[in-house]
C-alpha cells in the first residue's frame, strides 16, 4: 500500500521535505498560497491541492511547514483547514518554530479531535531539507512516533525523541534558535569589522572556518555576506520572530537573556531598515556599507 502525506508550506524547508518524501515512494500532496511554489512541486513529481483540507483528505500524516503559530492555526483550523479533513488517528507534524505553550495547546486541541500530534520543529537549512537530512526535535506520544517513523526517516538524518508530550520539541528548538541567532549576529559583526580593518573577506572566512571562532552559522552565512547575495533562504524577519519567542519566554520565567536580546536588536534594526524579507545574512547591513569591501 502506498503511504500518503500532505505537506503544507512549500518554502525552502517544506519543499525539501516534500521532495524527500517523494523520493521515498510516498504519495505527497503539497499545499501553498504561491502558484509558483505549487507549479515547482508539480514539476518535481508531486500532486497539489487548493486548500489544506483538500490536501489532508485521506493523508496519514500532515506536515505543517509554515512560518509561525498564527499560520499553523490558520492552516489547521481556519476556513478550509486540514484538521477537520483528517481521519481519526492521523498525525499532524507541526514543524514551525512556535512558542512552546502554543505547541502544548495545539496538542490538546488535536487530541480532542482524536488526532495524533508530533511537536516536530526541524533544523538544518534548505540544503539538508532537500537531501532528506534535517534534524527533528520531537515531542509526542510513542504511538505518534511509531506511526510517523517511515515519514520521518524519509526527511531526516536524526530524530530526537524528547518526551511524550507536545511542547518539548519546541522548547529545544527555541534554545537552538537562541544560539543560531546569536551566532549569526556575531558573524555579521565580525565580517563587518573585518571589512573595516581592511582584511580580505575571503581570506578572513577561510581562516575563521579553520579556527576556534567558527560556527555553523558563520560557515553557512558568511559567504552570502562576502558575495553580497541576500536572496532569501531564511529571512531576517524569521529571526525577529524566533528571538522574540526566546525573549518572551525569558520574561515569563524572570530569566535574563542579555546576549539573545542584543542579537534580537540587530535583527529588529535590519527589519526596520526594510530588510525583513531579505536573507537573514542581511543583518550585516546594519553596519556601514554592509561590511563589504
Amino acid at each position: 500500500m502506498t503511504r500518503t502525506a500532505c505537506v503544507i508550506g512549500l518554502g525552502s524547508m517544506g519543499f525539501g521535505a516534500a521532495t524527500s518524501l517523494l523520493r521515498a515512494g510516498i504519495a505527497v500532496r503539497g499545499v501553498d498560497r504561491s502558484p509558483r511554489a505549487l507549479e515547482r512541486f508539480r514539476a518535481a513529481g508531486g500532486a497539489t491541492a487548493a486548500t489544506p483540507a483538500e490536501g489532508a483528505k485521506g493523508a496519514e500524516i500532515v506536515f505543517v511547514f509554515v512560518v509561525n503559530a498564527e499560520q499553523t492555526d490558520e492552516v489547521l483550523f481556519g476556513q478550509g483547514g486540514a484538521a477537520a479533513a483528517l481521519a481519526p488517528g492521523a498525525i499532524v507534524a507541526a514543524c514551525a518554530t512556535v512558542p512552546p505553550a502554543f505547541a502544548e495547546r495545539l496538542g490538546e486541541r488535536l487530541a480532542a479531535m482524536r488526532l495524533l500530534m508530533l511537536d516536530a520543529p526541524v533544523s538544518g537549512g534548505a540544503a539538508k531539507a532537500a537531501s532528506g537530512e534535517v534534524t527533528i526535535m520531537g515531542g509526542g506520544s510513542p504511538e505518534a512516533f511509531t506511526q510517523a517513523e517511515p515519514f520521518l526517516q524519509a526527511i531526516s538524518a536524526r530524530v530526537y525523541r524528547l518526551g511524550d508530550t507536545p511542547g518539548l520539541g519546541s522548547r529545544v528548538k527555541m534554545i537552538n534558535q537562541l544560539l543560531a541567532g546569536v551566532h549569526l549576529a556575531a558573524a555579521a559583526e565580525a565580517m563587518a569589522l573585518g571589512a573595516r580593518v581592511g582584511a580580505k573577506l575571503d581570506q578572513l572566512y577561510e581562516v575563521i572556518v579553520n579556527s576556534a571562532g567558527s560556527s555553523w552559522m558563520f560557515q553557512n552565512r558568511a559567504p552570502h555576506m562576502i558575495a553580497g547575495d541576500f536572496t532569501p533562504h531564511s529571512a531576517v524577519e524569521i529571526f525577529v520572530k524566533d528571538l522574540g519567542i526566546v525573549l518572551e519566554t525569558g520574561k515569563a520565567l524572570d530569566f535574563p537573556l542579555p546576549v539573545a536580546e542584543a542579537a534580537f536588536r540587530q535583527f529588529a534594526a535590519a527589519k526596520a531598515k526594510g530588510l525583513g524579507r531579505e536573507d537573514d545574512a542581511a543583518v550585516i547591513k546594519v553596519y556601514p556599507e554592509g561590511g563589504r569591501q
